[in-house]
């Protein structure tokens, strides 16, 4: 049997007005048609349009808990029924043998993003970290060409064609802060303790000295002070100031560690950030906004900006990107990883598409103890706000040299999963580590096995979710997902579909965090990458039309032909184009 809920009251959102009339005129708006079950009909209500508007509402809204059911579909008029010339379906291969091989349940939430480097750059390295849970690829403009970059772009692409995976691509920009230049050609170097370090703004014209190392900004020498603490990639090696000479800067290594290329520096003085050069700085630099046009030409998912600072900067950005590329929807994402970022956090997080918490750099600028705060923070205030968050830096930084984590990592790794972040970050790990399937290997592990835990305990959070809907119709979707979820935990469904075009309501319902997964359904490969950012969300292209009847015949169809559903599985389906809430076991 088929239920299809369809809610009627003024919405309860803080953002509009509505105007006065009955509650008579509201269903006046709509043809009233009768579905029959057995010897009983129901009276349903049946949009004559298929775009939902504030000025012309197709359904209302759940208020304070109370819903109206007005039509239930029967299981006849669900039968299967595809047509053949647009019966075709995308899913990611590794999610489709998953559900094939365990069911629902056994679904990986949180999302998975890798570094790509040149450990992971060749296309089986690539085949291997999809195959092991990749969902999405990072490329850090820090690092090599753009010709290499290009490279592996179009390896990520064809691996997508060819294997049928939905890898989504991030370009993440270099920024303007302070950093570390190339080190003579050489991957990495390593500073023992003791040892004196030349840190210089001079440019060399025949080889680089030994242990020196070129700074990209040219006040340095000026700035620091003897005594300074000069802090290299947030703390991974340390040197303290000892002499000036001219444009030279003489340090000695305090904590020992490996230096990389076009590493970020800090300094301190006092036990406080010396931040008022790094302030003046430009958020997006000249060379970022050549990636940037680099990043639209190649047309990447995600754009991640580096050291954001305030609102300003990303609404700047997602203006020149409107500008450049119309048709392309590609996604912002704010890294927060500054005192700047922390102090405008909210107003950045509004005007951005999701945000990363970049512990590594963040724990640089602010006292240690306080990034397991902040993250905490970043973490509840995206969830809030429906803006994707990524929990990034060192997550499994030992896995670099080392085939296994530290038993601290791991713990540290759950508790970022226990957070419901939406996706988990491996850098060097996976760029230049030498165990990076091993490490992917263990995040995904770990997070379907907290998950799991999660959901034995029935752990359900009281987490508040304000409203976020700014017109009436998004505040009618966001009620509907609200209660989809609330429904799909109560009944213990097997799975929700969503229907969308924008992926606006499958990422109203990752928002809910219901336990059982989410069948994204989108018409279009950009959309369907986008979403494979977000918790929860399985991505399918599916071309689909306005009739929910026909929509879901076909999935039905489809999904059990290819064994990823069987008769008699409970889902509940929501869409964009319908404001209802169907509930149905599969025929």
């Amino acid at each position: 049997m088929s239920q299809s809920l369809q809610f009627l009251t003024p919405s309860r959102s803080p953002y509009l007005t509505l105007p006065k009339q009955t509650v008579t005129s509201l269903y006046r708006r709509f043809p009233v048609i009768k579905l029959l079950i057995g010897k009983h009909s129901f009276p349903a209500v049946k949009s004559s349009s298929s775009d939902l508007d504030a000025t012309s509402s197709k359904v209302g809204a759940v208020d304070n808990g109370q819903t109206v059911v007005t039509g239930v579909l029967s299981a006849d008029s669900v039968a299967v029924r595809v047509q053949s010339d647009s019966g075709s379906l995308e899913v990611d291969t590794v999610t489709e043998a998953e559900l094939k091989e365990n069911g629902f349940r056994s679904t990986r939430r949180t999302k998975l993003v890798c570094t790509i480097g040149p450990a992971t750059c060749g296309f089986e390295q690539l085949e291997s970290l999809a195959v092991g849970g990749m969902n999405v690829a990072r490329i850090n403009m820090c690092h090599g060409t753009r010709e290499w970059h290009r490279r592996v772009i179009e390896r990520v692409r064809r691996l997508n064609e060819e294997k049928g995976f939905a890898v989504a691509i991030m370009m993440d920009t270099e920024g303007s802060e302070i950093h570390m230049g190339e080190l003579g050609g050489a991957p990495s170097a390593k500073a023992e303790d003791g040892e004196i370090w030349t840190f210089s703004v001079r440019a060399f014209d025949s080889g680089l000295p030994e242990r020196t190392i070129i700074v990209n900004y040219d006040g340095f020498a000026e700035d620091v002070k003897v005594g300074d603490e000069l802090l290299v990639d947030g703390g991974m090696v340390r040197f303290e100031v000892t002499e000036k000479i001219g444009p030279d800067v003489k340090c000695r290594c305090t904590d020992p560690g490996l230096l990389l290329p076009r590493a970020n520096l800090t300094f301190w003085r006092d036990g406080s950030l010396v931040r008022e050069r790094n302030a003046m700085l430009p958020t997006i630099s000249s060379k970022d906004w050549l990636d940037i046009d680099f990043g639209i030409a190649e047309g990447v998912d995600f754009i991640a900006i580096s050291f954001v600072k305030s609102a300003e900067v990303i609404n700047h950005l997602k203006s020149y990107i409107a500008a450049r590329a119309r048709d392309s929807d590609i996604a912002v994402i704010a890294k927060i990883e500054s005192i700047d970022s922390l102090k405008n956090l909210e107003e950045i997080i509004r005007a951005s598409d999701g945000a990363m918490v970049a512990r590594g750099d963040l724990g640089a600028q602010i006292p240690l103890e306080q990034v397991p705060s902040a993250q905490q923070r970043v973490v509840k205030l995206c969830r809030q706000l429906n803006k994707p968050v990524i929990v990034a830096s060192q997550l499994l930084e030992s896995m670099i040299e080392y085939p296994t984590p530290t038993r601290a990592e791991v713990a540290d790794v759950s508790e970022a999963v226990r957070q419901r972040a939406d996706a988990l970050m491996l850098s060097g790990e996976s760029a230049m580590g030498q165990y990076p399937e091993k490490a992917l290997a263990v995040l995904r592990n770990v997070s379907l096995r907290i998950e799991r835990w999660w959901r034995e305990e029935k752990r359900y959070e009281a987490m508040e979710l304000p409203d976020v809907g700014t017109s009436f119709a998004d505040s009618i979707s966001e009620e509907i997902c609200n209660s989809a979820a609330k429904m799909a935990n109560n009944l213990e469904v097997d799975a929700l579909f969503v229907y969308t075009k924008t992926g606006h309501m499958a990422s109203l319902l990752s928002r809910c965090r219901p336990d059982c997964p989410i069948f994204a359904f989108t018409t279009t490969t950009s959309v369907r990458r986008r979403l494979n950012l977000q918790w929860g969300l399985i991505p399918f292209r599916l071309s689909f039309s306005d009739d929910m009847e026909s929509n879901l015949n076909k999935t039905f169809s489809l999904l059990k032909a290819r064994g990823m559903i069987k008769s008699g599985d409970l889902v509940i389906a929501v869409s964009d184009m319908l404001q209802s809430i169907q509930v149905m076991n599969v025929p």
